[in-house]
Protein backbone atom coordinates (compact mmCIF):
# COMPACT_ATOMS: atom_id res chain seq x y z
CA UNK A 1 0.00 0.00 0.00
CA UNK A 2 1.48 3.28 -1.05
CA UNK A 3 0.33 4.94 2.45
CA UNK A 4 2.68 2.63 3.90
CA UNK A 5 5.63 3.96 2.46
CA UNK A 6 4.89 7.13 4.78
CA UNK A 7 5.38 4.96 8.01
CA UNK A 8 8.47 5.32 10.41
CA UNK A 9 8.30 2.22 11.99
CA UNK A 10 11.78 1.25 13.44
CA UNK A 11 13.38 4.09 12.52
CA UNK A 12 15.24 6.32 14.72
CA UNK A 13 15.12 10.18 14.29
CA UNK A 14 17.45 12.80 15.59
CA UNK A 15 16.15 16.27 16.29
CA UNK A 16 18.35 19.11 17.05
CA UNK A 17 15.77 21.69 18.92
CA UNK A 18 13.78 19.92 19.67
CA UNK A 19 12.82 21.64 22.90
CA UNK A 20 10.59 24.26 21.17
CA UNK A 21 9.01 26.21 18.32
CA UNK A 22 9.16 24.33 15.09
CA UNK A 23 11.68 21.63 16.14
CA UNK A 24 9.41 20.43 19.25
CA UNK A 25 6.63 19.87 16.49
CA UNK A 26 8.56 18.06 14.09
CA UNK A 27 9.47 15.50 16.57
CA UNK A 28 6.04 15.26 17.83
CA UNK A 29 5.16 14.33 14.07
CA UNK A 30 8.11 12.43 13.24
CA UNK A 31 6.92 9.94 16.76
CA UNK A 32 3.15 10.13 15.56
CA UNK A 33 4.32 8.35 12.24
CA UNK A 34 5.86 5.66 14.34
CA UNK A 35 10.27 6.90 14.74
CA UNK A 36 11.62 6.47 17.74
CA UNK A 37 12.73 9.94 18.78
CA UNK A 38 16.07 11.37 20.17
CA UNK A 39 15.33 15.18 21.49
CA UNK A 40 18.30 17.08 21.56
CA UNK A 41 19.01 20.80 22.89
CA UNK A 42 20.44 22.74 25.92
CA UNK A 43 17.06 23.00 27.87
CA UNK A 44 16.36 20.01 29.91
CA UNK A 45 13.54 21.18 31.18
CA UNK A 46 12.11 21.69 27.65
CA UNK A 47 13.12 19.10 26.67
CA UNK A 48 11.31 17.26 29.21
CA UNK A 49 8.03 18.67 27.82
CA UNK A 50 8.93 17.52 24.39
CA UNK A 51 9.38 13.84 25.26
CA UNK A 52 6.45 13.77 28.04
CA UNK A 53 4.03 14.80 24.72
CA UNK A 54 5.60 11.97 22.78
CA UNK A 55 5.42 9.31 25.41
CA UNK A 56 1.58 10.16 26.18
CA UNK A 57 0.53 9.31 22.40
CA UNK A 58 2.77 6.32 22.99
CA UNK A 59 5.95 7.14 21.62
CA UNK A 60 9.77 5.95 22.30
CA UNK A 61 11.75 8.79 23.26
CA UNK A 62 15.08 9.58 24.44
CA UNK A 63 16.89 12.64 25.54
CA UNK A 64 20.44 13.94 24.93
CA UNK A 65 21.35 17.71 26.67
CA UNK A 66 23.50 19.29 24.76
CA UNK A 67 25.74 21.76 23.06
CA UNK A 68 26.13 21.70 19.71
CA UNK A 69 28.16 24.83 19.19
CA UNK A 70 30.78 22.58 20.46
CA UNK A 71 31.89 20.19 18.05
CA UNK A 72 32.49 17.53 19.87
CA UNK A 73 29.18 17.51 21.36
CA UNK A 74 28.30 16.23 17.75
CA UNK A 75 29.66 13.21 17.82
CA UNK A 76 28.75 12.81 21.81
CA UNK A 77 24.90 12.67 20.33
CA UNK A 78 24.94 10.44 17.62
CA UNK A 79 27.51 8.05 19.88
CA UNK A 80 24.57 8.13 22.65
CA UNK A 81 22.12 7.70 19.79
CA UNK A 82 23.35 4.63 18.69
CA UNK A 83 24.05 2.94 21.87
CA UNK A 84 20.51 3.84 22.72
CA UNK A 85 18.47 3.04 19.54
CA UNK A 86 21.43 0.86 17.83
CA UNK A 87 21.38 3.20 15.05
CA UNK A 88 20.31 6.37 13.21
CA UNK A 89 18.25 6.81 10.37
CA UNK A 90 17.32 10.22 10.36
CA UNK A 91 18.54 13.41 11.10
CA UNK A 92 16.79 16.67 11.17
CA UNK A 93 18.89 20.14 11.70
CA UNK A 94 16.08 22.12 13.12
CA UNK A 95 18.08 24.12 15.89
CA UNK A 96 18.72 28.17 15.12
CA UNK A 97 18.93 31.42 16.83
CA UNK A 98 18.14 34.78 15.86
CA UNK A 99 19.84 37.97 16.24
CA UNK A 100 17.12 41.07 14.96
CA UNK A 101 19.22 44.40 14.28
CA UNK A 102 20.72 46.47 11.52
CA UNK A 103 23.94 45.18 9.21
CA UNK A 104 25.47 48.61 10.79
CA UNK A 105 25.80 47.52 13.96
CA UNK A 106 26.60 43.16 13.22
CA UNK A 107 29.16 42.81 15.01
CA UNK A 108 32.38 39.61 14.77
CA UNK A 109 30.27 37.93 18.05
CA UNK A 110 26.78 38.28 16.48
CA UNK A 111 28.40 37.10 13.10
CA UNK A 112 30.63 33.62 15.00
CA UNK A 113 27.17 33.42 17.32
CA UNK A 114 24.26 32.93 14.24
CA UNK A 115 27.02 30.92 12.12
CA UNK A 116 27.70 28.59 15.16
CA UNK A 117 24.76 27.43 15.94
CA UNK A 118 22.72 27.82 12.45
CA UNK A 119 25.33 26.44 9.85
CA UNK A 120 28.20 24.96 12.23
CA UNK A 121 26.25 23.09 14.03
CA UNK A 122 23.98 21.03 11.47
CA UNK A 123 27.28 20.73 9.49
CA UNK A 124 29.42 18.58 12.68
CA UNK A 125 26.17 16.56 13.75
CA UNK A 126 25.64 16.01 9.85
CA UNK A 127 28.95 14.64 9.55
CA UNK A 128 28.82 12.29 12.67
CA UNK A 129 25.22 11.21 11.40
CA UNK A 130 26.08 10.68 7.90
CA UNK A 131 28.85 8.54 8.88
CA UNK A 132 26.71 6.28 10.62
CA UNK A 133 23.86 6.62 7.86
CA UNK A 134 26.86 5.15 5.19
CA UNK A 135 27.40 2.28 7.16
CA UNK A 136 24.12 1.44 6.93
CA UNK A 137 23.78 2.29 3.39
CA UNK A 138 20.71 4.31 3.94
CA UNK A 139 19.74 7.96 5.66
CA UNK A 140 17.64 10.57 5.59
CA UNK A 141 19.46 13.93 6.90
CA UNK A 142 16.71 16.90 6.81
CA UNK A 143 17.84 20.80 7.32
CA UNK A 144 15.82 23.33 8.49
CA UNK A 145 16.78 26.38 6.05
CA UNK A 146 14.32 29.52 6.00
CA UNK A 147 12.24 31.70 3.49
CA UNK A 148 14.84 33.91 4.14
CA UNK A 149 17.64 31.64 2.00
CA UNK A 150 15.76 33.34 -0.75
CA UNK A 151 14.75 36.88 -0.27
CA UNK A 152 16.16 39.63 1.51
CA UNK A 153 14.90 41.33 4.43
CA UNK A 154 16.57 44.29 6.86
CA UNK A 155 17.71 43.75 9.94
CA UNK A 156 18.69 39.66 9.88
CA UNK A 157 21.80 39.92 7.01
CA UNK A 158 23.82 36.98 9.06
CA UNK A 159 20.67 35.12 10.38
CA UNK A 160 19.81 34.94 6.17
CA UNK A 161 23.29 34.42 5.28
CA UNK A 162 23.66 31.19 7.73
CA UNK A 163 20.17 29.92 6.31
CA UNK A 164 21.86 30.62 2.66
CA UNK A 165 24.23 28.46 3.75
CA UNK A 166 22.72 26.02 5.29
CA UNK A 167 20.53 25.52 1.78
CA UNK A 168 23.79 25.18 -0.23
CA UNK A 169 25.31 22.56 1.98
CA UNK A 170 22.06 20.81 1.27
CA UNK A 171 23.19 20.38 -2.01
CA UNK A 172 26.74 19.63 -1.41
CA UNK A 173 25.84 17.00 0.63
CA UNK A 174 23.16 15.77 -1.39
CA UNK A 175 25.61 14.69 -4.34
CA UNK A 176 28.83 13.70 -2.14
CA UNK A 177 26.35 11.17 -0.45
CA UNK A 178 23.94 9.72 -2.76
CA UNK A 179 26.56 7.05 -3.11
CA UNK A 180 26.13 5.82 0.26
CA UNK A 181 22.09 6.24 -0.12
CA UNK A 182 21.44 9.06 1.92
CA UNK A 183 18.86 11.85 0.61
CA UNK A 184 19.67 15.02 2.06
CA UNK A 185 16.73 17.90 1.76
CA UNK A 186 15.47 21.32 3.33
CA UNK A 187 12.80 22.81 4.45
CA UNK A 188 12.63 26.38 3.93
CA UNK A 189 9.79 27.43 6.77
CA UNK A 190 8.06 30.78 5.86
CA UNK A 191 7.12 32.99 8.76
CA UNK A 192 6.03 31.08 11.67
CA UNK A 193 4.28 32.05 15.45
CA UNK A 194 7.01 30.48 17.68
CA UNK A 195 9.59 31.85 20.63
CA UNK A 196 12.11 33.24 17.73
CA UNK A 197 9.58 35.58 15.96
CA UNK A 198 7.55 36.95 19.03
CA UNK A 199 9.66 40.33 18.84
CA UNK A 200 8.90 40.47 15.09
CA UNK A 201 4.89 39.93 15.74
CA UNK A 202 4.70 41.83 18.79
CA UNK A 203 4.78 45.23 15.87
CA UNK A 204 1.48 45.71 14.43
CA UNK A 205 3.24 47.09 11.29
CA UNK A 206 5.45 44.38 11.16
CA UNK A 207 3.29 41.79 11.24
CA UNK A 208 0.61 43.48 8.79
CA UNK A 209 3.46 43.34 6.21
CA UNK A 210 3.98 39.85 7.14
CA UNK A 211 0.74 38.72 6.37
CA UNK A 212 0.12 41.12 3.10
CA UNK A 213 2.99 38.82 1.80
CA UNK A 214 1.53 35.48 2.63
CA UNK A 215 -1.55 34.10 -0.51
CA UNK A 216 -2.95 31.81 1.75
CA UNK A 217 -3.63 34.98 4.62
CA UNK A 218 -1.96 33.76 7.91
CA UNK A 219 1.21 33.02 9.09
CA UNK A 220 2.45 29.16 10.26
CA UNK A 221 1.73 26.64 13.01
CA UNK A 222 4.25 24.41 13.56
CA UNK A 223 2.19 22.10 12.93
CA UNK A 224 2.08 23.01 9.24
CA UNK A 225 5.82 21.07 8.79
CA UNK A 226 5.43 17.71 10.04
CA UNK A 227 3.72 16.13 6.77
CA UNK A 228 6.78 17.62 4.84
CA UNK A 229 9.38 16.39 7.45
CA UNK A 230 7.57 12.77 7.33
CA UNK A 231 7.43 13.01 3.74
CA UNK A 232 11.01 13.73 3.69
CA UNK A 233 11.73 11.09 6.72
CA UNK A 234 9.85 8.70 4.78
CA UNK A 235 10.44 5.99 1.91
CA UNK A 236 7.80 8.16 0.12
CA UNK A 237 10.58 10.50 -0.73
CA UNK A 238 13.84 7.83 -2.12
CA UNK A 239 14.28 9.48 -5.54
CA UNK A 240 14.63 13.50 -3.93
CA UNK A 241 17.22 14.63 -2.80
CA UNK A 242 19.34 17.91 -3.11
CA UNK A 243 16.18 19.74 -2.69
CA UNK A 244 14.63 23.13 -0.43
CA UNK A 245 10.93 22.43 0.38
CA UNK A 246 9.02 25.84 0.95
CA UNK A 247 6.43 25.81 3.55
CA UNK A 248 5.79 29.49 3.23
CA UNK A 249 2.35 30.17 2.64
CA UNK A 250 2.85 30.51 -1.14
CA UNK A 251 5.12 33.53 -0.33
CA UNK A 252 7.71 33.06 -2.87
CA UNK A 253 4.78 32.27 -5.50
CA UNK A 254 3.22 35.52 -4.93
Amino acid sequence: MMLDKFKLDDRVAVVTGASRGLGQGMAVGLAEAGAKVVLVARTLSSLEETAARIVKQGGKTKIVQADLSKVEEADRVIAETVAHFGKVDILVNAAGTQVRKPAFEMTEGDWDYLMGVNLKAPYFIGLAAAKEMAKAKRGKIINITSLLSFIGVSNISIYGASKGGLASLTRQWAVEWAKYNINVNSIGPGYFKTELTAALFADPEKAKWVLSKIPLGRTGVPEDLMGTVIFLASEASDYITGQVINVDGGWLSA
